[in-house]
């Protein structure tokens, strides 16, 4: 019997003991109706020689239900706390019960025909795609996914994400020599003339900072002139520049081939050569990247990039109803879509899912059997005792009962077969 309290059983175990102790009751009380009918049969079977039978089926009865007592009792622990041999069986054998399941379950559970057969005969991205695609499912997902992410970005060091930002930048940016790809890509550039809209852009720019501020040229080279030239003379050499600047903008707009584009041609097909050819030219652009990456202003940049990208996000997350979120479980709900309808997508997944399985399977059943063998062997022996009996002690009772039944037949079919074979006795 289980002496854990009631109290610290769970509530179905607590029903479990219920039912037990009642078969427990019902196979004893079996085995005391045995007794008793005995006790009288034999006392009468004289004066009624019918109670013999009677009496020869009560100790069939007795014996069956008696045998039985000590098979099931044995199982679990010594039957009247006698030393007996091959008796409490599961104490004394707990740790291998547990390797014995352990191997069974990976024999005959874990074998990767067992899992593909079992997964081939299931839809699992048709039924994956059914149930993902109502809202309420893909906003519940969507909410597991947001807090996942929240603990992952909360666990997260600032210093530590700084410093991996940091030597990923080195690695991949700083490291690395721009030169040769940057003119390489330069070249490309300028021999496909893309670069032309730019120079468009620039020129229309400029055109347009000319027309508004065309008192930023008062003084602009007057006011380098002798003072003994007429004031008269310094605003028409300030008009004059000015005109001329907005003539030659016009001109460049204008005119496709106007020298000063040429002069942009040839400037960046020299600048494309130079980074690929030029030491010099190489090195100095080096030298910049180095102080830019290598500025405390940049680092700072850097940081606060991140900050305010993990506020944002963390921001997002926690709300229900903000775009990230909403956007999150349409996207889940359309995967479930084309899981439903997408025979080749359930295909493909089927098949990813089974190859995944069946890999796993083959590479880490052994581990997987051994949370069994592991977990039995960190049980206690009478609290694994009470565990199983709680489980199937019921259905054993069960046994102490058929058997008193069985028995009382039995004895009452042999003493009926001797009295007909063997008369008289």
């Amino acid at each position: 019997m289980p002496r854990t309290p009631m109290a610290m059983l769970s509530p179905a175990d607590q029903v479990r003991l219920r039912a037990l102790r009642r078969m427990k009751a019902v196979a004893l009380g079996a085995l005391i109706f045995m007794a008793i009918a005995f006790v009288i049969a034999f006392m009468f079977q004289e004066r009624q020689p019918w109670l013999a039978y009677v009496r020869a089926a009560a100790e069939g009865g007795m014996v069956g239900a008696l045998a039985d007592w000590f098979a099931v009792t044995a199982l679990f622990r010594r039957p009247l706390g006698l030393p007996i041999p091959h008796t409490a069986i599961i104490p004394n054998r707990k740790d291998e019960i547990g390797r014995t399941l352990g191997e069974f379950v990976e024999t005959n559970f874990l074998a990767a025909d067992v899992v593909r057969t079992k997964l081939s005969s299931t839809a699992i991205a048709q039924r994956a795609g059914e149930w993902l695609r109502e809202a309420p499912h893909a906003e519940r997902v969507g909410a597991e996914g947001a807090t996942i992410a929240t603990a992952v970005l909360n666990a997260l060091s600032d210093d530590d994400v700084r410093d991996l930002i940091s030597d990923l930048a080195r690695e991949h940016l700083v490291t690395p020599e721009w030169g040769p790809p940057a003119g390489a890509w330069l070249e490309k550039i300028v021999e496909a003339d893309a670069h032309h809209g730019a120079v468009d852009l620039a020129a229309d720019s400029i055109a347009r900072w000319l027309e508004v501020n065309a008192e930023s040229f008062s003084g602009l080279v007057s006011r380098r002139l002798p003072s003994w030239v007429p004031r008269l003379a310094h605003r028409f050499v300030d008009d004059t520049v000015y005109n001329e600047a907005v003539k030659f903008v016009h001109a460049v707009q204008a005119d496709p081939h106007h020298p000063a584009r040429l002069a942009v041609d040839g400037y960046l097909a020299r600048l494309a050569d130079s980074l690929q050819n030029d030491p010099a030219t190489r090195a100095k652009l080096e030298n910049a990247k180095a102080s830019l990456f290598d500025s405390p202003r940049v680092g700072a940049l850097a940081a606060e990039a991140w900050n305010t990208a993990k506020n944002g996000l963390l921001t997002a997350l926690a709300d229900p109803e903000s775009g990230l979120r909403r956007r999150a479980v349409q996207a889940l709900q359309e995967v479930g879509e084309r899981l439903t309808t997408d025979a080749a997508l359930q295909t493909r997944v089927d098949t990813w899912v089974s190859d995944a399985a069946v890999f796993l399977v083959d590479r880490y059943r052994h581990d997987i059997a051994s949370i069994i063998t592991d977990t039995v062997e960190r049980w206690d022996p009478a609290e694994t005792t009470e565990k199983i009996e709680l489980m199937v002690g019921r259905d054993l009772q069960y046994i102490r009962l058929n058997g008193t039944f069985v028995g009382a037949l039995a004895g009452l079919a042999i003493f009926t077969i001797a009295h007909a074979l063997i008369p008289g006795v």
